[in-house]
C-alpha cells in the first residue's frame, strides 16, 4: 500500500483506547510503528478478545476473485460496505475493480475520503441532502463518476427536483433496479414498472439512464434455475431499452448483478448478453469474497458449484480465552454479540491454544451453543477438554457483521505474526 495515499497514512494513526483488543503498552505507538514490531498475536501483549485476518487468506482471495472475474469476462465493483474498510478498498482497486459497489450514502462519503473514483451505489437515493453532495462532488471533479439505482416514478421526482434546485451540473447517472419478484426487496416488480421509470427518467435533464440492474440473492426460495430466470429477464429488458433507444446518449451500457451466492450464475447468463447498440460493462458486485467465512458463504459459495474454478479460504479467527468452566461439559470464554457476528451463524471454535505450554489443538467437541453480550456459551462433549485461560480460535459467519464490530483488526502472516492492520469506518 502506497504510504503517500490517503488509506497509506491510516498507518500515522495513534494507538489508544478506541481500539479493542491491542496491546496497553503500546498506547502512543503509531499503527505502523505497531506493525514495524510484528508482534506475536498470543505473546505480544493483545488482549482477548482479539479478531484476527490471516494475510495468506486475503491474499488468495483477492487474487482468486480478479482471475474469476477477469476470465468470465466482468467487470468488477465488490460491495465495500462487507468491510468497509479503505485499505482493502485500494487493494482491490489495484487488483482491477472497476470500482467500489456501497448501500447508503454514508459509505459512499468514506469512499470518496479515501480518493475512490468510481461508485455504484446499489440503492435509491431520495435522500435530499445527500443528493446535494452527490452533485457538488460530480461538479468537482469531472473524473469521478457515481451510478445509483431507481424504481420508481417518484423517486425520479425527488431526485430531480433536488438536483434542479441545487444546481447540479452534471447529470446523476442511473439504472433502473428490477425486483428479484413479488415479496422481494427494492426494484420495481414488472418490466412495465421499470418502462414507466425509464420514462420518467428521460423526462429529466438532471438524471441519465445508462442501464439496468438488480440482485438476484432476493429471488423468493432461490435456486440454479429461479435465479437464472430472474436474470434472463434482466438482460432482456436491457436489450429492450436498448432497441427503444433509450441509450443512445451513453458511451457504454451498464448491465449489474452479483452477489456472493449466485455469482456463477450471473456469470453464465452474462456470457451470452446479445450484442447491443453499445458496449455493455457486465459488472459484478459481490463483496464477502475478501474475509470469506466460517459458516453461511462458506455453504452457498458458488465454488462449491464450480470447484474447478477455485476454492475461497476463510480469514477470520476470533480468539477469545476461557474464563469459566463452571460445571461439566460447560466452559465461557470471553466474546459475545459484541465481538462476533450472529446474524446467520454462531461462531464456531476451530483449534485450541493451550495456556500452559502455547500447544494447538483442534477444538474437536466444542461447540458454541449461544452468544450473550460479552460471553460465549461453549458445549464440551466427552473427552473435550478446556481450562480457564486456554484460548479458543473461532471462525465467524457472515462479513458483513464481523468487520462491523472492530475498528482496527491485526493482519496475521504465520497464524500468529502481526503485520498489518486493517481500519474501518462503519
Amino acid at each position: 500500500m502506497a504510504a503517500d495515499t490517503a488509506a497509506g497514512r491510516l498507518a500515522d494513526e495513534p494507538i489508544d483506547h478506541r481500539f479493542k483488543a491491542l496491546p496497553p503498552d503500546a498506547e502512543g505507538l503509531t499503527v505502523g510503528e505497531l506493525a514495524a514490531q510484528r508482534r506475536d498475536l498470543f505473546t505480544g501483549g493483545f488482549t482477548t478478545p482479539v479478531l484476527a485476518l490471516s494475510a495468506e487468506a486475503m491474499e488468495h482471495n483477492l487474487a482468486l476473485m480478479e482471475r474469476y472475474a477477469t476470465g468470465h469476462g466482468l467487470a468488477f465493483a465488490p460491495h465495500g460496505k462487507t468491510s468497509m474498510s479503505p485499505q482493502l478498498f485500494e487493494r482491490q482497486i489495484d487488483r482491477g475493480a472497476w470500482g467500489i459497489t456501497a448501500a447508503v450514502p454514508h459509505q459512499a462519503r468514506v469512499y470518496r475520503a479515501f480518493g475512490v473514483r468510481r461508485i455504484f451505489l446499489a440503492n435509491e437515493l431520495v435522500d435530499a441532502a445527500a443528493l446535494r453532495w452527490l452533485a457538488g462532488e460530480l461538479d468537482a471533479d469531472p473524473d469521478f463518476r457515481c451510478i445509483t439505482y431507481v424504481d420508481s416514478v417518484r423517486g425520479v421526482e425527488l431526485m430531480d427536483e433536488t438536483l434542479r434546485a441545487c444546481r447540479a451540473r452534471r447529470p446523476v447517472e442511473v439504472m433502473v433496479e428490477l425486483g428479484a419478484g413479488d415479496g422481494a426487496r427494492t426494484g420495481a416488480r414488472t418490466e412495465a414498472d421499470c418502462t414507466a421509470v425509464a420514462d420518467a427518467v428521460a423526462g429529466t435533464r438532471s438524471l441519465r439512464l445508462v442501464g439496468v440492474a438488480g440482485y438476484e440473492g432476493e429471488v423468493p426460495r432461490p435456486d440454479s434455475e429461479r435465479v437464472r430466470a430472474w436474470l434472463d429477464r434482466l438482460v432482456a429488458l436491457t436489450a429492450a431499452f436498448d432497441k427503444a433507444g433509450r441509450f443512445a446518449d451513453v458511451d457504454e451500457i451498464v448491465l449489474s448483478a452479483g452477489g456472493s451466492a449466485w455469482f456463477d450464475t450471473v456469470a453464465e447468463v452474462f456470457a451470452d448478453v446479445p450484442a447491443l447498440s453499445r458496449p455493455v460493462l457486465k459488472l459484478l458486485r459481490s463483496g464477502a469474497y475478501v474475509s470469506h467465512d466460517d459458516g453461511h458463504y462458506r455453504r452457498i459459495t458458488p465454488f462449491n458449484r464450480v470447484p474447478e474454478e477455485g476454492a475461497l479460504h476463510p480469514a477470520f479467527r476470533l480468539w477469545a480465552q476461557v474464563v469459566s468452566c463452571p460445571e461439566p461439559g460447560q466452559a465461557f470464554v470471553n466474546a459475545g454479540k459484541r465481538d462476533a457476528a450472529y446474524d446467520l451463524d454462531l461462531p464456531e471454535p476451530r483449534v485450541v491454544r493451550s495456556v500452559r505450554d502455547g500447544s494447538t489443538r483442534p477444538a474437536t467437541g466444542i461447540t458454541v451453543s449461544g452468544l450473550s453480550d460479552q460471553h460465549a456459551w461453549l458445549r464440551l462433549e466427552e473427552g473435550a477438554e478446556l481450562e480457564v485461560g486456554d484460548w479458543v480460535g473461532m471462525g465467524l459467519s457472515h462479513p458483513c457483521t464481523s468487520f462491523d464490530k472492530w475498528q482496527l483488526i491485526p493482519v496475521t502472516t504465520d497464524q500468529s505474526t502481526v503485520t498489518d492492520f486493517i481500519r474501518t469506518f462503519f
